[in-house]
């Protein structure tokens, strides 16, 4: 099977982890700041908060920005549940914004529209989550500016976006956000096997961050309530959580991160020859973009030029061994968005894109020939009748 997306293993990560193996630390020890330092100096960005999973960052985050019950957060449906999962976390109301119909991202003008009524009804939103789906950043720019008029704060969630840039600086500088989100998941860009990591140009917001991924727990003595009574005193100041990340995983990340130039590198060759083979191809194809991290390879099928189903394109793909995946079923069409309320038809151009999508093999392992293999299979796919 040629899988859509795989991790990249080396000699240089099996030694970085075994080095914290036979070290001191497990767990609470240096490899978690220096791949928070890595993260930052990366980013351009003075903060870096490291966690076990993207889906933690994205749930500090938005305690940190202070969501809580009657609040309510907004973000796309074309998108991992745990973008908006994040704000039900934290006893919010969600809701979503439908999809551009290029990037497939928030769409700004629609986001706009939504303003326009929320701010009549009196529910603007306190958090908008823009998701830079496959790599491709979302018009921060536009969002940002939306953001000074209707007084929201903006997460980006980055997971898949991390050594993307947008305007010639890094995703993760925070420019037009409060917090950016990555994550480190196996077919994520580079991995620490589960992981995830939170930047941010404020120094409040990372402290808050801090404290909430280790049970709200401090040490540090002018935090606390009172002097401490002795060396060995801490308090919790916060109700938090256990969302540490581990320095096995700080170690991979941290001899990953060496290699993460190239991996952007490739990715963009890799979706280069998809672009050139299939030009002539009846499918649409991604929005082209140089700054695009290429986590993932979306084709939409133009079904009206050829006569087999979506479903049988991905079926034979599967059977003839190519790995392909769909990035995303609409969350509000989950049965759990249901019972809040959502339903069909909600946010038509998201379930447009979702009866077309389907997520083709990208990843710093493929071959040349596996590429062929891939198109070859699509093609005779497309050209059946």
């Amino acid at each position: 099977m040629i899988p859509y997306g795989k991790q990249d293993i080396r000699p240089a990560d099996l030694d970085a982890v075994l080095g914290v193996l036979k070290s001191d630390f497990l767990t609470q020890g240096p490899q978690v700041p220096l791949f928070e330092q890595r993260v930052a100096s990366i980013c351009k960005v003075p903060h870096a908060v490291a966690v076990n999973s993207a889906t933690s960052a994205l749930h500090l985050a938005c305690l940190a920005l202070d969501l809580k019950a009657g609040d309510w957060l907004w973000t796309s449906p074309i998108t991992f549940v745990a973008s908006a999962n994040c704000g039900l976390y934290c006893g919010a109301k969600v809701d979503f914004v439908d999809i551009d119909p290029k990037s497939y991202n928030l769409c700004p003008k629609k986001l706009e529209e939504k303003l326009i009524q929320a701010e009549r009804k009196g529910t603007l939103p306190k958090i908008v989550v823009a998701v830079h789906l496959a790599g491709q950043p979302c018009d921060m720019q536009k969002i940002h500016a939306l953001s000074e008029r209707y007084g929201f704060k903006i997460i980006e969630d980055a997971s898949h976006a991390i050594g993307a840039t947008y305007l010639g600086q890094p995703v993760g500088n925070c420019q037009y956000s409060n917090i950016t989100v990555f994550s480190f998941h196996p077919v994520k860009i580079i991995t620490t096997a589960e992981g995830g990591l939170a930047t941010t140009r404020n120094t409040a917001l990372a402290k808050k961050m801090q404290l909430l991924r280790s049970h709200g727990i401090t040490r540090e003595s002018e935090q606390m309530s009172h002097p401490p009574d002795g060396p060995w005193y801490y308090q919790q100041i916060a109700l938090g959580f256990n969302y540490r990340m581990t320095e096995l995983q700080a170690a991979l990340g941290v001899s990953q991160l060496d290699r993460l130039n190239h991996y952007i590198t490739k990715r963009r060759q890799l979706a280069e020859t998809y672009n050139q083979r299939l030009e002539d191809f009846p499918v649409k194809l991604p929005f082209p973009s140089k700054e695009s991290a290429w986590h993932l390879y979306i084709i939409r099928l133009e079904t009206e030029r050829h006569h087999i189903s979506h479903r049988q394109v991905f079926e034979n793909l599967r059977a003839a061994n190519i790995g392909v995946n769909l990035h995303y079923i609409p969350v509000h069409t989950q049965p759990w968005y249901q019972q809040l309320g959502f339903k069909y038809g909600d946010f038509p151009e998201a379930e447009h894109y979702y009866q077309q999508a389907i997520s083709l093999p990208l990843h710093p392992g493929l071959q040349e020939d596996e590429v062929e293999q891939v198109i070859q299979v699509l093609e005779e796919s497309l050209s059946a009748v």
